[in-house]
Parts: C-alpha cells; sequence; structure tokens
C-alpha cells in the first residue's frame, strides 16, 4: 500500500487544518524510515501535541528498527489482532498524520507508474494512523516514536480501484474528516472501528506524477 506520501507543509497547518505548527522541520516528501509530524492525543493534559515519529511502526518490545520496513501500513481488518499493532490498538494510540497528497503505483500501461492522490480542491487532509514508542533494548536513552498508517479494502473504489497489479487487492488510506478528528484521537479501541470509512470520491482525485528526488528540503 502506501510507502510515500507528501507531508502538509508547516504553511497548511493554520490555514488548512487550523492547527498550530509543529515545532520542528521535516522534509518534504516521505518514505518508509523517514521522520514526519503525526497529532496525537497528549497522554496527561487530554488535549493535542505533535510528535515527530518515523513513518514504519516499531512495537516496544522490538530488539531493532528492521521491523519498521514491513510495519508501515496496517490492516483495519486485523490491526486489533496482529502482535505489532494489537498493543497500540488496545491502549488507544491514535494519531492523525497531515497530507497533501500520497502515491500509489498504477499498471494500466502494463508498468508502475507512480500517482498521486490529493484533495480535488489541493487542501491538506489528514488518515488515521497508530503510533508506538520504543527504546534501545540496551536501556538506553533513545525514544523514538513511530507510526502506521491505517488501510482498508478499496476494490471497486472510483478513486482507488486502480491501483497496484491486476491480480492484488486494492487498498486505501483511511481519511479523518475534519469533524471526526478529535473524536478519533479520544476513540475507544471499540469505538474505532466506527471511523474507518471509504475515502469520499467526490472529495479526491489521482494524478501521474513523476517520481521527486528523494532528498529534499525541511519545510519552513
Amino acid at each position: 500500500m502506501c510507502a510515500n506520501f507528501l507531508p502538509a507543509p508547516k504553511s497548511a497547518f493554520h490555514q488548512a487544518l487550523k492547527w498550530p505548527e509543529p515545532g520542528f522541520d521535516f522534509p518534504g516528501e516521505t518514505y518508509v524510515g523517514y521522520k514526519a509530524p503525526i497529532r496525537v492525543l497528549a497522554q496527561e493534559s487530554g488535549g493535542a501535541e505533535y510528535f515527530e515519529a518515523q513513518f514504519g511502526l516499531i512495537p516496544y518490545w522490538s530488539k531493532d528498527t528492521k521491523i519498521s520496513r514491513h510495519t508501515y501500513n496496517a490492516r483495519s481488518e486485523t490491526v486489533a489482532e496482529k502482535p505489532s499493532y494489537r498493543g497500540p490498538w488496545k491502549h488507544r494510540r491514535y494519531a492523525l498524520v497531515p497530507m497533501l497528497g500520497f502515491f500509489e503505483p498504477d499498471y494500466e500501461t502494463g508498468k508502475a507508474i507512480r500517482w498521486k492522490i490529493g484533495r480535488r480542491d489541493g487542501l491538506a487532509f489528514t488518515v488515521a494512523a497508530i503510533w508506538d514508542c520504543w527504546r534501545t533494548p540496551d536501556g538506553g536513552d533513545t525514544l523514538l516514536h513511530s507510526f502506521s498508517l491505517l488501510t482498508l479494502n478499496a476494490d471497486g473504489h472510483p478513486v482507488m480501484g486502480r491501483f497496484h497489479g491486476p491480480e492484488d487487492e486494492k487498498r486505501s488510506l483511511v481519511i479523518i474528516p475534519e469533524e471526526h478528528r478529535e473524536a478519533w484521537l479520544h476513540a475507544t479501541p471499540k469505538d474505532a472501528f466506527a471511523f474507518i470509512r471509504p475515502m469520499p470520491p467526490e472529495e479526491f482525485t489521482s494524478e501521474p506524477t513523476p517520481r521527486a528526488a528523494r532528498k529534499s528540503r525541511g519545510h519552513a
């Protein structure tokens, strides 16, 4: 599924999301292993805060960070059961990932062509995720936040149904609209499933997009 996305630039936090800006810089394009801002529920105050988190979830019990190569997407159908994800799900570690777009491969020409999916109006949007906190096994002070984007089936979806190989299941990210953002962060494990809904096709579109260079300046 999604291994590459465009995080919302700092300017979009005030304008489109009505949030304060994060207090740290981040790359203009995110790949697995990169860090990006995620918005989470502050454990002490009950308000919201940002984490500078690695894309690719690292469970607290992992011996190293290599597992993140396989945990950047979590299937909503099994997120409460899989060993890597059930802890964050049970402990209500839900997050919002602000994006301008994300990328998927289209095979209609017979080879993979990268396409970008984003809002028709070009504004930032938020995607559901789960997060965890990992420390080095040697008892050191290294503390790393990481996250996995939630996905759901998209077979037959007007926008997302065209991506990946012909024989592959179609998948989509889980979009959390503005009116549900705070409720998602405060959800219980039972209630959280109610927010996992198909992407509204009337609000999103897609287009072929050449692959950008991996090295990118952070947002100012």
